[in-house]
């Protein structure tokens, strides 16, 4: 057990803001995770994974616990369905194309998202008409003041959009460790009712599309419209997409026939942020290195040495404009530490 003081944690969040931690350490096991929390239960505990999901304002005064406990396990429940287990410190993408290339069916349209499988539940994490929570059996969580296990089923969890009760009633109390899903081994109950999907589909001739030319397909439309945190520093969707009443929605297509939309129900619509965004003219702006994606504008990017500071002001500054011109609330998806 090595900890590290005064630690960069430029390369531990997709950002790439060089915040300092006071202190660091790895966590490569379950059983040193609660060793740690044994010895140093009160100290202030900051839990960071693939860091895809934060804009760092700040330095981090407190103890950096960077989660990278591995393994894969599958148990098979019936001819049909096997559950397969995660620990938090997969990537998440190498563990959906470790499930597809075992015939695993049910998260290829969650392919290419960042981060780590510990902190997708904490998210709700989704993409094309799919989220997490569909395939959700349960995860292995320690208590951080206790050092307790706890297993939380799907209900336990209270997932809503981009949300859960790690993020909410249980925010900043709990450490995630494994996860599990129920998947499919046979017959595929595929999700291509987004026509970016079909499309991409159409395109290649697939007209009995496998859950391997699903996930290719949300691939590749996620390349095209998204930045690489490799090369351009950013946390994907910066902001939620919100969700209106429908006949506020009604009132915006008077000015705006084109507007884009998803109809959650009878009572309410959602609207792409991106979108919002777009019509207040940021897309593709520039203030020094921090910007907004010139492809998509729901993604905000750290272009070089951005700090966390101007990229939160950058993103005030898209809340009011959107707000008074739209007179709709943009909430951050991303954690604002």
């Amino acid at each position: 057990m090595k900890i590290e003081y005064n630690k960069s944690l430029k390369k531990y969040n997709t950002f790439g803001i060089d915040a300092v931690a006071s202190e660091f350490l790895t966590i490569t096991s379950e059983r040193e995770l609660i060793d740690v929390l044994s010895i140093r239960p009160k100290k202030n505990i900051f839990v960071i994974s693939g860091g895809s999901n934060m804009l760092l304002t700040r330095n981090v005064d407190a103890l950096v616990l960077h989660i990278a406990i591995k393994g894969i396990s599958i148990k098979k429940l019936s001819e049909d369905f096997v559950l397969v287990s995660a620990c938090a410190g997969e990537n998440w993408h190498d563990f959906v194309q470790f499930c597809i290339k075992n015939n695993h069916g049910g998260l290829e349209n969650l392919s290419l998202i960042p981060g780590y499988v510990g902190s997708a539940p904490i998210q709700n994490i989704g993409a094309y008409g799919a989220e997490l929570k569909d395939n959700f059996v349960s995860c292995e969580a320690i208590h951080i003041q206790t050092g307790e296990k706890h297993t939380f089923l799907n209900d336990d969890c209270n997932f809503e959009y981009r949300n859960s009760v790690f993020k909410s009633k249980l925010k900043g109390e709990y450490i995630i460790t494994k996860v599990a899903f129920r998947l499919t081994t046979k017959t595929h109950t595929l999700n291509t009712s987004y026509g970016a999907i079909e499309n991409a589909l159409m395109q290649n001739n697939i007209t009995h599309p496998t859950i391997k030319d699903v996930s290719e397909a949300v691939i590749k439309i996620r390349k095209s419209k998204l930045p690489d945190p490799l090369e351009i520093g950013n946390s994907g969707s910066f902001f939620k997409n919100p969700v209106i009443s429908t006949t506020d929605f009604s009132k915006l297509q008077e000015t705006y026939p084109n507007a884009p939309f998803y109809q959650i129900d009878r009572d309410n619509t959602k609207v792409p942020a991106g979108w919002l965004i777009e019509q207040c003219g940021f897309k593709g702006k520039r203030w020094g290195d921090a910007g907004v994606h010139v492809k998509q504008a729901l993604v905000l990017v750290n272009y070089g040495e951005a700090t966390g500071q101007e990229l939160l002001k950058l993103s005030k500054k898209i809340q009011n404009s959107v707000f008074q011109k739209f007179n709709i609330n943009l909430e951050t998806e991303v954690n604002i530490i």
